[in-house]
Order: structure tokens, then sequence, then C-alpha cells
């Protein structure tokens, strides 16, 4: 990694409900506490207009709370067996049925964008292609700040609630999350990684791999890693 500062923007976006469905459990609606990266590489390519996003961007998420929702769910029988009508399948084994829906209130999603791709995605957030979402096509996503700031390598950082990649930092405090890093445009391969992250946001921590920023009093000293796809 260069000791060369990286200018970047970084993007705030909010989110009142979302949902972020853990691949890894079938069948079982485990709700993640965090966007995977690959959702949020949807979420910029949605403003681009590009089939994929694969630069290299930083990420911190939270959320204020969470519950959880009864949703409808109407399969239709690949024999014809069940057929919708006006939308809907008879209550039958294997037709209409409810499931448990957890979801995350209040969400909060901080991406840093470095260099010259990230101004090219800066740009398209100001104006995006397509409306932005965060997961699932009803959750509405709100950019609320854009703005310039600068990355130095940093030895030491505020961990925070920033995503880190295996191996970032030794916080006990860090939960392990094997999330997707990214997903091809004709949606037939997964990219998957292990990844850091932290509930209860550590302070000034020792850290691997990682930049430090520098400008904004209100993020100065935050850890950012730079993920790939």
């Amino acid at each position: 990694m260069s000791n060369e500062p990286v200018p970047a923007w970084r993007a705030e976006f909010y989110a009142p409900l979302a949902s972020f469905r853990d691949p890894l459990f079938p069948g079982v609606s485990r709700c993640l506490p965090l966007p995977p990266p690959s959702t949020v590489r949807g979420l910029l390519a949605a403003a681009t207009g590009r089939p994929v996003e694969d630069l290299p961007l930083g990420m911190a998420a939270w959320s204020e709370g969470s519950g959880v929702d009864a949703e409808t769910f109407h399969p239709i029988a690949a024999d014809g067996s069940n057929p919708a009508v006006a939308g809907r399948v008879r209550a039958v084994k294997g037709g209409m049925t409810i499931r448990e829906r957890p979801f995350l209130a209040d969400v909060h999603l901080s991406v840093w964008l470095p260099g010259q791709e990230g101004e090219r995605v800066a740009r398209a957030l100001r104006r995006p292609r397509w409306p932005l979402r965060l997961g699932r096509s009803q959750d509405i996503v709100h950019l609320t700040s854009l703005r310039p700031v600068e990355l130095v390598p940093a030895a030491e950082a505020v961990v925070g609630h920033a995503l880190a990649p295996r191996g970032g930092h030794d916080v006990g405090e860090a939960f392990l999350h094997r999330m997707a890093a990214s997903i091809s445009a004709d949606r037939l391969t997964t990219s998957w990684a292990d990844y850091l992250w932290c509930d209860v946001p550590p302070g000034r921590r020792p850290v691997r791999g990682a930049f430090r920023q520098t400008t904004d009093g209100g993020w100065e000293g935050q850890a950012v890693w730079l993920l790939g796809t």
C-alpha cells in the first residue's frame, strides 16, 4: 500500500427500513446487521447506469433499531398445478404462505470512493440514472451528504462501524461475517469474502491495511478499508 494520501469522496446514505437476507442460511430469514459490499455496489451501479461497479470502496454502516415483519409469499408451481390468479395462489402445500422477515430500521451507510473512479461515481450520485435502493426494491435510500475527503495510510485509527477485511484489526468486540463481495451482471457468479464488523463501535485501535480520514472534523481519524471485489 502506498504511503501517499488518497483523495476520495464520502457519500452518506439513510434508509428508513432495509432488510439484508443472509443467503448462507437457506429456508431461514436471517437478516445481516449491515448491507453486504455487493449490495452497496448495486446501489452505485444504479447511480451510474453501468451493469457493475467494481471500483475499490470503503464503507461503514449501522442501524438504530430492528424488528420482524410478516410477508406473504405466492410461489407459482412449475408444473402449473397452482396457477396465480390476480397475483395470488391458493394456500395449499407449496402454495401461499406467511413467513417472518427481519428488518433494520433507520439504517445509516457511509461509503468512501477513492481516486478518479470515485469522482466519476460521485458525479453520478448527484443525478442517478436509476432510483437508489438498498437491497429490496421497496427499500428506498436517500443520499444525505457528499463531500471530498483525504485518506492517508494508518497504523492506528477509529474503527467504529467500519467494514474491515479479515485480519484488518484485532478488536475483540468485532464479529466475523461472510458476505457477498460482488455479484456478476448475469447473477450466476458470487464472490464471497470474510469481513469484520463491530456492533458496538470501538474507538482508536491498531489497524492493518487501513487508511485514516484526515479531513472533516466529524469523521477525522475514521478507519477506512478500501475493499475490492
